[in-house]
């Protein structure tokens, strides 16, 4: 205390010396003279207190509403807008969110996952309200939502009892929080349930809920607007996750839209009820220009998916029509596959062939619809818009048959295998044929669910005409097919009506042997040697090999799309299709078993309206030559009717193979550059993919910096220059706070505990409260540069106090909100006060002032 006679000293900074009334001493203020507060009665005496009394920790004035007391009500209210607001956040997410149901294929799977994951990220966040359990358990309880929540929802099929985790849900839960995003963008949509896919829908809602929620519940209102780019990265995360179209887009973006608007409008006070038909207006004419111009322009969509090419080369499989006849010889009797329920008289597909190059069949890598090589790794279900009759049959595969080839019947809508590790596979929808690269072994069961297209008529087929189709050209043909083809079918007006031709004739002219011992000599292979000896030699004899590889050049000489399957085929001993291959056991279970002697090769030709149609050219299995028959193939000149249809649209030939056809990366030609570019951007691509949980957590804590870097520019710069100068010394008590220090008292106490616990100088921290103190109580002008000067010496401050601070003390400093939220609240509470002083002195309507 000072003499009231003696003038008080002025701060040792740059403001003028305070005048105190006779009676008072500096730093002291009565309550009284805080302000005026008309119709107020106060409980006790006014005495004086240091320190401003803004800052004072207990007011000794109640407002009350009704039996209550103000705080009561507060804190209901809060209750009440943190409600509502995680609520339509977790809406918002889920809007978001739902993407990717086209992508899973089943709303009920996504929503299983996807609504559980956002409202355990909400409560998660609403937890952080109570102070017993911010933080660490928070952190806590996100480890045990995503770590063994998440699996057991994700990977219910690996749990006990469908309740318990077991280790292997905990492992896979663990690879698949990471690995599931690839597998998104690397499988075909629908892409079903398995492998974990859930556990990528599970993380976004759930980390992304949290993080939203934590800002929506601060009592800051402007806090909020933190908490939209975790929401509008939901939504951005989805597109580039889902698909071309996504689920009710326009619907869900523009409800997402609106929903933002109208919280963020709620948070910040801006939402106006009593002009609520003017919102309307406004709204209803947003929506209308937002759809009209979506849909008079077109909306491209990123689709990760579409710009990531599977590790998949069909190249590196070899001709599996090569391979045929080796089924035969050594699994003849031999039951090689089994299939439970499959429709009597079903073929089942292995590989699908539309390139020759002039020694075998093989894959195009054609980027056209008609390529054979178009494998893309798919889930449990696969999307299909054809129409037939469904069915579900399960395969077991026997000893003897081991290829990369998945036997698959019609066309697959969906393939689930009996062992969690063997769901990686390849399904190529325009040939309805797929790639195991694990291979299949013996004791593999895996059910497939599909269409069995509708089989037509043999008057349909006569009358549909070729479809075009791009397709490589076929190289090094002998002569001996484009004559013979001309001769039989050349004079068709119809596609249909040639193939039947050419089918029908080498089944009637030709002789069937599979020149195994005991055989009519018939050599293997179908390239255009073995081809022309077939049309053009002294004998017409071979298998199916050999007849389907003819009848698919001969059909290519005549502009058909043509393309060679290889399968099984449930045949008679006369190598016809029958239904009494298939068995029926208990039940209505029915049982087909096939052989290696029911491995044969059929060709597939593409007409109009029809889709691919299958035709077997290789004659009856009973058909056997012997040498006293006439062998020798047709002759073309005694065939001719009449000159060929010329084609008016003849097939696009295109350069499409590249290397030999049987690859084995032989044809490896990059050069060091390429190759290193290649593996840059792989390695580069996996660290941005599996690295992502990391990049969230840097630009959570970017943001952080950036929140509080905005609250010390507003602080800084906002108000009057007293206003400035106090926000300065809350600047630097709330850095205390932050470092874990709770300085109390006046500003002069403050000062001397932060300079204690701190063990920094104490002299700068008591000159600068002594200046905030005279600032905020003397009466007199601060101007406007003495108040940057102050904050200088603020900053100066700052900087000294973090220096003094250990590195892991300092860098959880740094992040935390303390700050932010501190000087928002005093801020809060001076408007509040003051509004309550204006109201206090503002005479009521009806009395007097």
């Amino acid at each position: 205390m000072t003499d009231s006679n003696q003038p008080s000293r002025t701060p040792a900074g740059f403001f003028a010396a305070p005048r105190t009334a006779p009676g008072k001493t500096p730093g002291s203020i009565p309550v009284a003279a805080a302000g005026s507060i008309s119709g107020a009665t106060l409980g006790a005496t006014a005495s004086t207190t240091t320190g401003s009394w803004a800052d004072s920790t207990h007011s000794v004035i109640w407002m009350t509403r009704g039996e209550l007391p103000h705080g009561v009500h507060h804190a209901h209210r809060q209750w009440a807008r943190n409600l509502i607001s995680l609520t339509l956040v977790t809406v918002m997410m889920l809007l978001a969110l739902a993407n990717l149901i086209d992508v899973y294929g089943d709303p009920i799977a996504w929503a299983a996952a996807g609504v559980p994951a956002t409202l355990i990220g909400a409560l998660i966040a609403c937890a952080g309200t109570v102070p017993a359990l911010r933080l660490w358990w928070q952190l806590v309880f996100l480890a045990v939502s995503q770590f063994i929540l998440g699996p057991v929802i994700a990977l219910n099929g690996t749990t006990t009892a469908h309740v318990v985790p077991s280790l292997d849900t905990l492992s896979k839960g663990w690879a698949d929080t990471f690995g599931s995003f690839k597998y998104l963008i690397s499988i075909t949509p629908p892409i079903g349930t398995a492998d974990g896919s859930l556990m990528a829908l599970w993380t976004m809602g759930l980390w992304l809920t949290f993080l939203a929620g934590i800002f929506a519940v601060q009592g800051n209102a402007w806090l909020s607007l933190a908490g939209v780019p975790p929401l509008v990265a939901a939504m951005a995360l989805s597109a580039l996750l889902g698909t071309g179209t996504g689920w009710q887009r326009p619907l869900c973006g523009t409800a997402f839209a609106l929903l933002l608007i109208i919280w963020l409008s709620w948070r910040l006070e801006l939402f106006e009820w009593g002009r609520w038909l003017s919102s309307l207006i406004i709204v209803a004419l947003a929506i209308g220009l937002a759809a009209g111009g979506t849909t008079l322009t077109s909306q491209p969509r990123l689709v990760l998916r579409d710009r990531y090419n599977p590790p998949l080369s069909p190249y590196d499989y070899t001709s599996p029509l090569s391979g045929m006849r080796s089924y035969i010889k050594d699994h003849k009797k031999d039951v090689l596959l089994t299939a439970t329920n499959l429709p009597a008289g079903t073929p089942v597909r292995l590989a699908v062939m539309d390139r020759f190059d002039g020694s075998v069949w093989n894959l195009s890598d054609s980027s056209e619809a008609a390529g054979s090589s178009n494998y893309e790794r798919v889930g449990t279900s696969i999307a299909t818009k054809e129409q037939g009759y469904p069915f579900t049959a399960t395969f077991t595969v026997n000893k003897g048959l081991a290829d990369s080839w998945l036997p698959l019947a019609g066309m697959a809508t969906g393939v689930r295998f009996t062992s969690s590790g063997e769901n990686t596979f390849y399904y190529n929808a325009d040939t309805d044929s797929a790639i195991i690269p694990s291979g299949t072994h013996e004791g593999m069961t895996y059910t497939e669910s599909g269409i069995i297209p509708v089989k037509p008529t043999d008057k349909r087929i006569n009358q549909a005409k070729a479809s075009r189709v791009s397709q490589p050209e076929a190289r090094e043909v002998p002569d001996s097919v484009s004559k013979l083809a001309t001769s039989i079918a050349g004079g068709q007006a119809s596609g249909g009506a040639a193939a039947t031709a050419l089918a029908d004739t080498l089944r009637e002219s030709g002789w069937f042997s599979h020149g195994l011992q005991g055989d009519y000599p018939s050599e293997a292979g179908h390239g255009n040697y073995r081809v022309n000896k077939l049309l053009a030699g002294t004998a017409m004899v071979g298998d199916s090999e050999q007849y389907a590889s003819a009848m698919a050049l001969m059909a290519r000489e005549l502009g058909l799309p043509s393309r060679v399957v290889m399968g099984f085929l449930p045949k008679n001993q006369e190598g016809d299709i029958t239904d009494a291959r298939t068995k029926k056991t208990t039940g209505n279970t029915t049982v087909t078993e096939f052989t290696g002697n029911d491995v044969t090769a059929w060709v597939e030709i593409k007409l109009q309206g029809l889709g691919w149609v299958a035709f077997y050219p290789t004659p009856k299995e009973t058909k056997i030559p012997d040498e006293n028959q006439n062998l020798t193939p047709p002759n073309p000149q005694t065939l001719v009717r009449q000159p060929p249809v010329p084609l008016t649209d003849p097939l696009r030939d295109k350069t499409q193979a590249k290397g030999q056809s049987s690859l084995a990366g032989a044809d490896a030609d990059a050069d060091s550059a390429n190759l290193f570019w290649t593996r840059f951007q792989r390695v580069a691509g996996a660290v941005a993919l599996y690295g992502s949980p990391l990049w969230a957590l840097l630009i959570l804590c970017g943001l952080i910096l950036l929140i509080k870097a905005l609250a010390l520019a507003r602080a800084r710069r906002h108000g009057s220059p007293q206003t400035r100068v106090a926000a300065g010394w809350n600047a630097i008590s709330s850095l205390a706070e932050q470092s874990g220090i709770t300085p109390k008292g006046t500003r002069r106490d403050q000062a001397e505990s932060i300079a204690r616990q701190l063990g920094t100088g104490g002299q700068a921290l008591t000159q600068l409260g002594r200046e905030a103190d005279y600032a905020s109580f003397s009466g007199k002008a601060v101007l406007s540069s003495q108040a940057a000067a102050y904050w200088r010496s603020v900053d100066r401050l700052r900087k000294t106090m973090l220096a003094s601070l250990p590195a892991l003390r300092r860098l959880k400093t740094r992040l935390s909100l303390k700050s932010v939220v501190i000087l928002s609240s005093r801020r809060a509470d001076r408007s509040k006060r003051q509004r309550t002083a204006t109201r206090a002195r503002t005479p009521k309507k009806g009395t007097k002032s």
